[in-house]
């Protein structure tokens, strides 16, 4: 009988990479690229990917197989909306990259205008959809990470090199893209995803390059790492064990789960949440489970405003989508905004701090409303006369039967 080679590796004869093979092309990848950019970042998300991309990075550096910058800039997006165990992981891992005097952390949240509960809350607007409202992770995430970007890079002339934790297989839409784009700047085969051409961000354009060096990564080996591998001694010993309770506790690796703000309104099914709040040390967190009925009660027409006539651009032409729901009524934000503190004082979780909440009251008793609504506009659960997108008008039949 043939010799199994090993249950791990990914060879050409179609056996599966281990762990210290898949981090041996990292290593490749990264030389690759390193030493065409003098100055060098991360971006981390907190989740399991980016952290395990950040450590192993350092492990390369600590063990000379990849050079040391001046300076390594780690951008942390704090959305304010992590899972608890994925935010506590993160704390304890900043504290160890801020003792390295070459790491330098950078905490990027979006302005407080901008971030998710105090824009829905405060401004009206309602919660993402996956359909034609998705707005929050190029608001609390995208937005704040090109403008730390811009911050950091504006006293130099010379381009940099910007990590991410991007891996195949962890979203069909994410995979496509790759396939689509993975021949662009001069990458090859097995040396991760490499492009120049983002982020589009004023002031940066051109002079940042994304790879994405644990792209051929799978969930085994991200598991394998932050499991078991870098905490030992000699790899590190990051405080990350407990980041695998947001994805399964013992079986994170065989679930595969996928995190995401708490609550999420873009998902069916707040997997991860569910999972971690079914764990002894984390039932507290129940009541987060009642935000996602919460953002879709917030979503109904009882809840918003409509626009009732004929709309018009400035250019004189009439919208394409007239009698349109728009923003949340500021009784309904007000309402929210007590359930939200109430589900939050129950989990124990800081969700609207009390800048924020200062801020939203103050937003709500100002009569703020997103462009192009003043907050006079009839509730959207009320009947109207239909409007087409001609301008034409149909009157409600049967007028009296509707209370009009």
């Amino acid at each position: 009988m043939a010799a199994i080679s090993n249950l791990f590796a990914n060879g050409a004869d179609g056996d599966f990479m281990v762990l210290d093979e898949a981090i041996e092309l990292t290593c490749q990848s990264l030389l690759a690229y390193w030493s065409r950019h003098s100055r060098h970042a991360v971006a981390w998300s907190g989740g399991k990917d980016s952290t395990a991309l950040l450590t192993v990075l350092i492990h390369l550096i600590d063990t000379g197989r990849l050079p040391q910058p001046d300076v390594l800039h780690v951008f942390y997006a704090d959305t304010r909306q992590e899972l608890p165990p994925i935010q506590q992981a993160a704390e304890a891992v900043m504290a160890r990259l801020r003792q390295r005097n070459w790491i330098k952390v950078h905490v990027v949240r979006a302005p407080i205008d901008k971030r998710f509960l105090v824009y829905i809350l405060g401004r009206g607007v309602p919660p993402p959809n996956n359909n034609t409202l998705r707005w929050c992770t190029r608001q609390i995430k995208v937005e704040p990470m090109a403008e730390a970007l811009v911050a950091a890079l504006a006293a130099i002339d010379d381009t940099a090199l910007m990590l991410t934790g991007v891996r195949q297989g962890e979203s069909a839409i994410r995979d496509d893209r790759i396939v689509m784009s993975c021949s662009k700047d001069g990458a090859e085969c097995g040396q991760g995803w490499y492009q120049q051409v983002l982020p589009e961000a004023k002031g940066i354009r051109g002079r940042i390059a994304t790879l994405a060096p644990i792209l051929h990564w799978r969930v085994c080996h991200v598991w394998d790492w932050i499991g078991r591998v870098s905490y030992a001694p000699g790899y590190g010993e990051w405080p990350v064990s407990i980041m695998a309770d947001a994805y399964g506790g013992d079986d994170a690796a065989d679930i595969a789960a996928r995190t995401g703000c708490i609550g999420c309104p873009l998902t069916e099914k707040d997997t991860a949440l569910e999972i971690v709040s079914s764990m002894a040390r984390w039932t507290h967190l129940s009541a987060l489970l009642e935000l996602k009925p919460l953002y879709r009660w917030m979503r109904e027409p009882a809840q918003r405003l409509r626009k009732s006539g004929v709309e018009r651009l400035k250019s004189g032409a009439i919208a394409k989508n007239p009698q349109r729901m728009g923003p949340l009524t500021l009784e309904a934000r007000a309402e929210a905004l007590v359930r939200i503190l109430d589900i939050q004082r129950r989990a124990g979780v800081d969700l609207i701090d009390a800048e924020e909440e200062a801020r939203i009251r103050e937003l709500i008793a100002a009569r703020t409303f997103p462009d192009k609504w003043d907050g006079d506009e009839p509730r959207a659960d009320v009947w109207l006369d239909s409007v087409y997108s001609d301008g034409s008008t149909q009157p409600i039949l049967f007028r009296e039967l509707v209370g009009s």
